[in-house]
């Protein structure tokens, strides 16, 4: 086995070095909200970092995957009824979603009103992978928000007039599926203006690329024969299954850069005596914009049917038993005071190209973006060279650099809310520029 070679990730390394040399720090245009709000906020979410540490630190320490986060979502759960705010666990179709709320009367249970003026949600996430645990540092989102939130709930206790709702909003199952869609689907987000949630990374950067995302699953049916007497009585659905991973391969040469696609051969035959009569293809297919999204898929279908064809075979396409996700569409003024106060956390927050975009993944939060305005900044954790979904980044991210992003994180999440309940011209700004982008996606209508 060949050991990869690191020279081109070394070259990227020096190109983001090279642009962060010569970066400007982000500015916003909005003032957001008053001084003496924002030191009651701070101070909120200074008294509670002890207990969204231990919050981190346990979710981190018994992680559990996709629609099982039972033990974590009761973390949350718990941590907010002690500080007197009920909390919905189990809504939306999903049994590990939860919701909490706050208004300058208090705490609520989250349920959708029509009468707190604007709400933004602030989204918290805490599924882990299989094998590697929270090797996405979801401990650390949920951490966040959560303190976020509770920053929130401190300031109103100490006399914030807040100006409108904020939520708390937990979404599983953002590994391998799509919670976010599925509870869009149900209405979770109805009733909210604005989402804001942090992620864990290598860098800290407020518009980094994540790639839509969509699930094919090819099964090739074909004719059984014995593969020595009468092979000639056969169709072999394996051999389709070859030719269509063959001319994927060859596709990738002419796609475009952003674009992915990756699988596997989940089946392929039972033993070499037998033409394989079923076989089975899966891949994932990813690209940065919606457009390009259902190109790419359209491309894959052809290669499927193509192979179909040559091999007398019949291809059953099955698209996206996990609902797709859809590129992230970064806000910028909300960008802005996120950079804005990260900065007086001590953290230089990038804008998006600075750090190169080929290093890109997927994420449920592009669903949301698309229905409402919103950002999904980086926050760092690790050295860049620890990758996501790795063992070496689950150890970092429960140590002292993952505690630190999670009360930065806090702060900034807090914060931000604050000033889009305050600044009416943040508020249109943030809308003008989600319409700008595109508006509301028909997302579940978007690939029909």
């Amino acid at each position: 086995m060949s050991t990869p070679s690191t020279a081109f990730l070394d070259e990227l390394h020096a190109l983001t070095e090279r642009r962060r040399a010569t970066f400007v720090p982000l500015t916003s245009a909005y003032p957001g909200a008053d001084e003496p709000s924002r030191e009651l906020v701070r101070a909120g979410a200074k008294a509670g970092e002890g207990a969204v540490l231990d919050l981190a630190h346990a979710i981190h320490s018994h992680p559990e995957e996709a629609f099982r986060e039972v033990r974590s979502v009761a973390a949350i759960a718990h941590l907010l009824r002690a500080h007197g705010v009920p909390a919905s666990v189990g809504t939306h179709g999903l049994s590990t979603a939860l919701r909490a709320g706050l208004t300058a009367q208090g705490p609520d249970d989250g349920a959708a009103r029509t009468d707190a003026g604007p709400t933004i949600a602030i989204l918290a996430e805490y599924d882990a992978l299989p094998g590697v645990g929270h090797a996405c540092g979801h401990h650390l989102i949920a951490g966040a928000a959560t303190g976020a939130f509770l920053a929130m709930h401190r300031a109103v206790a100490d006399g914030l007039e807040l100006p409108g709702r904020v939520l708390l909003l937990g979404t599983p199952a953002e590994e391998g599926s799509s919670g976010k869609e599925i509870l869009a689907r149900n209405g979770f987000f109805a009733g909210v203006d604005a989402a804001i949630m942090v992620h864990p990374f290598g860098f800290d950067v407020v518009d980094h690329p994540f790639l839509g995302r969509r699930q094919l699953r090819v099964t090739y049916h074909g004719v059984a024969a014995h593969a020595s007497a009468s092979p000639f009585m056969g169709r072999n659905a394996l051999d389709a299954v070859a030719l269509n991973y063959q001319a994927v391969a060859m596709l990738r040469q002419h796609i475009p850069p952003s674009d992915r696609v990756h699988g596997v051969i989940l089946e392929g035959g039972a033993r070499p005596s037998v033409v394989p009569e079923r076989a089975t293809v899966e891949y994932y297919v990813r690209s940065a914009s919606p457009a390009t999204l259902k190109d790419l898929s359209e491309r894959l279908a052809d290669i499927a049917q193509g192979a179909a064809l040559a091999t007398g075979t019949t291809a059953e396409l099955v698209w996206d038993a996990a609902p797709f996700t859809l590129p992230v569409r970064t806000n910028s003024p909300l960008a802005e005071r996120w950079a804005v106060h990260q900065a007086g956390q001590g953290r230089t927050v990038l804008a998006g190209g600075v750090v190169p975009e080929i290093l890109a993944a997927s994420t449920d939060f592009g669903n949301v973006s698309v229905r409402l305005p919103g950002i999904h900044p980086m926050i760092a954790v690790s050295d860049p060279d620890v990758a996501l979904h790795t063992r070496e980044f689950a150890e970092v991210a429960g140590g002292p650099r993952g505690d630190a992003a999670a009360v930065d994180g806090a702060v900034g999440l807090a914060l931000t809310a604050l000033d889009y309940l305050s600044d009416p011209a943040l508020r249109a700004a943030v809308r003008q520029d989600f319409e700008d982008a595109g508006g509301v996606l028909d997302v579940e209508g978007y690939f029909s």
